[in-house]
Formats: C-alpha cells, structure tokens, sequence
C-alpha cells in the first residue's frame, strides 16, 4: 500500500516534477487536486495516470493525505494551508509564503503584506542537511528557494567555522535555466527574449537574499547577490567568491566540507581546484560543490551546481516529505 499525498498546482514546472518524482516513490501515491476552476489552465505537463480529485477540506479528509504539497504562488498558500491544516494533512509549501520567519521581513522582501503570521512564526525551514531534525514533528514545512539552497549549502558551513573574512564581502553570481521563473506566460521569459541571450535581474533585491541571510548567519552588508537568466530550461551555478582567514590549503577548506557532509546522501564534493557543471546534476537532487583556493591572497572560490526543479525544489520537498513520514530520506530520489 502507497501512502496518498496531494499536489495543488500541479501544472507548474515543479509540480509536474513533483508528479515525475512522486510516481515512482516506493511508498507514496500522488494525487492531482483541482484547486480552482478556471478555462485558461494550461494543460498538464505529461503524466496522465495519477488520479485527480476536486480540491476541498472534505476531498482531503476522505482522501486520507499524510501530506499536502503545495506548487502555487506565495497568495495561494498563504490562502489554503490553514485550511489543509485543520484537516490533519502536513503541508510542504514550495513557494516563498513561509520562509522568512517574520512579517516584516516578507514585507520587506516581498512588498506584501503576510495574512498568515501565526503559520509564517510556525513554519519549519526546510533544508534537510541543517535542519533535519526539526521536520519529522512539523506541521508545515517551508521548502527552500533554489538560489538559497545553492548558496547556504556553500557558504554556511565555512561561516560556521569562522574562516571567512566577512568584513570583506561574499559574493555570490548565481546563473539560473529559464524554468526557475516559473510556466506562467511573461514577454522577459519567451522564446525570442531568452534565446542567445543573457540577463541580470533583481540586482540587489532579489527576494531570495534572506533565506541566505537567516540560514548561514551573514548580514545584509555582506552578502552580494546577483540572479541571471540563461538560455537553458533548467540549473543553477552559484560561482561563489571570498577572502579567508587561517586557511592554508585547499584541503583545509575541503576539509571543513568533509566535516559537515560525511553523512549527507545529496552533497557531493569534487577534487580540489575542480568545478561541477549543470549537466552534472540534471534531473538529480545532489548538490555538488567545487573548492578553488588561492593561498597567496588568501582567495577563495565555491562553485556550487542544482537542478533548481529537483534539489531547488520538487526532490527537496520529497527529501521534506521521507523525514516527515519516516521514510528513508532517499527513497524516490536515488
């Protein structure tokens, strides 16, 4: 017997990962539900064997959901989590409603007004590899952004260890495939917009900048962010760059990396002076993290590669969903 799990928003690109991912799960059943009815829904992205299910509170206590998937813009969560859950059903959240622990900050960050602060001081920040043991006894589980991941994944365990010059700057060149702005038509994200071309967006406000802030522990001042688009469908390749301090070696700073990683399934470490590229972790849930280290200036360079729909998004949320019903946390996603 498959457990049943729902996903709202199921049309999106991280639904329908979510759907691919889900389908061949050794103990979960995926289930499409209808949320809104509407004659301009884009059709489905492929898998037509999952049931589907008109989506109300009652739909979901019938159906028996251990947990609810959320694939939906930040106002639709906001608008069905407390509903879903009142019914007992966990929600794993995969937009931005739930991840900034204050309204101010999602305020600030956002240019919105939250209308859930009780759940936003609730919800638990889902990045398994530092926040593991908070998810099984959540109710609602906040999955990272895809930038965010790239970066605290490289940047938080060398903050811990309190061997970057922090006074100094991090700075942090992200590159992102076109399906990380979403399958909603827009003018900057069509064919002949994207196509041999290359694009800076959100230069110093991207609203992804304070899950990096809050999770590795840095100050605004010192965290330098710039997204950009690329004429791929999907990746991202965060080429990270810092001075350091007590670091004599490029195996020092692999070393600390050894340290934080050594049981962790999905973060992958390269020689020293190697770098990952994107066809490296398509369609996977790794992270892989390149070490470049010049001793002389005391330079320091991470390259740190995702799918941003599987790790930045959809396998994290089933990495999420393993720890939250007991699974082994690599079922469905090795």
């Amino acid at each position: 017997m498959r457990t049943p799990v729902g996903i709202i928003g199921f049309r999106g690109y991280s639904g329908a990962e979510l759907v691919a991912l889900l389908d061949r799960h050794p103990h979960a059943e995926p289930v499409l539900l209808e949320h809104r009815e509407s004659e301009d829904k884009p059709r489905p992205l492929g898998h037509p064997g999952p049931r589907r299910v008109a989506f109300s509170p009652d739909a979901v206590r019938a159906e028996g959901f251990a947990v609810v998937f959320l694939a939906t813009p930040a106002d639709v969560s906001m608008e069905l989590t407390p509903a879903l859950l009142a019914t007992g059903a966990k929600v794993i959240d995969l937009s931005g409603a739930f991840r900034l622990g204050t309204v101010e900050n999602y305020q600030r960050w956002y240019k919105e007004a939250h209308t859930q602060p009780e759940l936003l001081a609730e919800a638990v920040y889902g990045l398994p590899e530092f926040f593991r043991s908070r998810v099984p006894g959540a109710r609602l589980i906040s999955n990272p952004g895809c930038y965010p991941t790239a970066a605290n994944l490289a940047i938080k365990p060398l903050i811990d260890a309190g061997v970057v010059v922090r006074e100094a700057g991090i700075v942090c060149d992200a590159k992102s495939g076109v399906s990380g702005a979403g399958r909603k038509p827009s003018l900057k994200t069509s064919f002949c917009e994207v196509t041999e071309n290359f694009s800076a967006y959100s230069v110093l406000d991207h609203r992804h900048v304070p899950e990096v802030l809050r999770t590795s522990g840095i100050e605004d001042g010192e965290f330098s962010f710039t997204a950009q688009l690329i004429p791929i469908d999907r990746g991202i390749l965060e080429t990270i760059y810092f001075r350091t301090r007590n670091i004599g070696s490029v195996e020092d700073l692999l070393g600390i990396y050894r340290k934080a990683y050594a049981a962790e399934p999905f973060v992958r470490l390269y020689a020293p002076q190697q770098a990952p590229d994107l066809k490296a972790v398509a369609r996977t849930n790794f992270c892989d993290l390149g070490v470049h280290y010049d001793p002389q200036s005391s330079r320091a360079v991470i390259v740190s590669a995702i799918d941003n729909l599987v790790k930045g998004a959809a396998g994290q949320a089933i990495q999420n969903m393993n720890l939250a019903l007991g699974y082994a946390e690599t079922a469905g996603l090795l």
